[in-house]
């Protein structure tokens, strides 16, 4: 198994393998949860990226008008630079930066997700 290389044209080929997504949104809540912060999931495969994408979006921003503090905070939690959010807004120019936070959130902890099954699989 080759070491996982996730960018915003390959997202979509790992968001559809039911485990990967569902450790994925754990991670969310996970990391999320840290900061009171409630991220819920309704169990719909089929429709997770666009649920878990539409509630990071709405908190992102909520924290984003009200607690900048916390949402640095999170995305230093989550692993995610200024240098990944500017890159990421020049590649998805059409989504405000809300939104590309909240993708980044989802790619960063798929990532993670991806790392730890790779190296669990290298110790079996």
């Amino acid at each position: 198994m080759n070491l996982p290389e996730i960018n915003k044209n390959n997202i979509q080929d790992y968001l559809d393998k039911e485990e990967i997504i569902r450790a994925t949104i754990q991670q969310i809540m996970k990391d999320f949860g840290m900061f009171g912060v409630d991220i819920t999931f309704l169990g719909e495969i089929k429709n997770a990226y666009s649920e878990i994408h539409a509630q990071l979006t709405y908190q992102v921003e909520g924290l984003f008008q009200t607690n900048l503090s916390k949402l640095y905070a999170v995305l230093y939690q989550v692993d995610i630079s200024n240098k990944a959010i500017e890159d990421a807004q020049k590649e998805m120019p059409e989504y405000s930066l809300i939104e590309v936070i909240a993708h980044q959130i989802v790619q960063r902890d798929l990532q993670k997700v991806l790392m730890r099954k790779y190296f669990s699989s290298m110790n079996n």
